[in-house]
C-alpha cells in the first residue's frame, strides 16, 4: 500500500487516531510518519500518547550495536524501526536488547502458547515437564506437599520417558 501523504513510498506505519469518538486510520511511509512526528515503535509512540503519558518513553532509545542477525541480516535499529522482529533467531541474536522491551509489552519473557501440532514428541513431554516444575514450585510455595509430591512423581515420569526417547 502506498502512503497517504505522499502517495510516493511503500506504507509500513498505521497509525490510528480516535478524536471526539471518531476513528480516524493512516497508513505512511516511514519519512512521512517521521515529519509527523511518530518514530520507531520502541523509542516513541507519537507525540499525543508521549504527552498523555508523561515521557515516560523518553528514557529509552534503542542501542544500535552494529550487529546484525546472520540468518536474516537484520539489525536492532530495523527491529526497532518496524516493530517487527527479521527472524526466529533475533530473539537470540538481540536478547539483550529485546528483552526489557518484550516483558514491558507482555508481561513476561518466555512463551506459554501451544506448540505447533508439528512438534516433535520430544518437544511436547519436555514443555510438559517445564509446565509440571512451574507447578511444582507453585504447590511448594503453598505448602501443598501432597500435590507436589504427586507432581514430582509425575516428573520424574516424563523425565523417564523423554531419555528413552532420546535413546531411540
Amino acid at each position: 500500500m502506498l502512503c497517504q501523504s505522499c502517495e510516493k513510498r511503500q506504507a509500513t506505519t498505521h497509525i490510528k487516531t480516535i478524536v471526539n469518538g471518531e476513528l480516524k486510520e493512516f497508513m505512511l511511509c516511514p519519512e512521512c510518519a517521521g515529519k509527523l512526528g511518530y518514530g520507531s515503535f520502541f523509542s516513541s509512540f507519537g507525540p499525543d500518547l508521549d504527552r498523555l503519558y508523561g515521557g515516560f518513553m523518553d528514557s529509552y532509545t534503542p542501542q544500535v550495536t552494529g550487529k546484525r542477525c546472520p540468518f536474516c541480516g537484520s539489525s536492532f535499529e530495523d527491529i526497532a524501526n518496524s516493530g517487527r522482529v527479521g527472524c526466529a533467531r533475533c530473539y537470540e541474536i538481540f536478547e539483550d536488547e529485546l528483552m526489557p522491551s518484550l516483558q514491558r509489552i507482555h508481561g513476561r519473557t518466555t512463551h506459554t502458547g501451544k506448540l505447533a501440532a508439528s512438534a516433535g514428541e520430544a518437544v511436547k513431554v519436555q514443555s510438559e515437564i517445564d509446565a509440571c516444575r512451574r507447578e511444582l514450585e507453585n504447590a511448594i510455595k503453598t505448602q501443598e506437599f501432597e500435590k507436589a509430591a504427586r507432581l514430582r512423581d509425575k516428573i520424574r515420569e516424563l523425565e523417564k520417558k523423554a531419555a528413552e526417547q532420546g535413546e531411540e
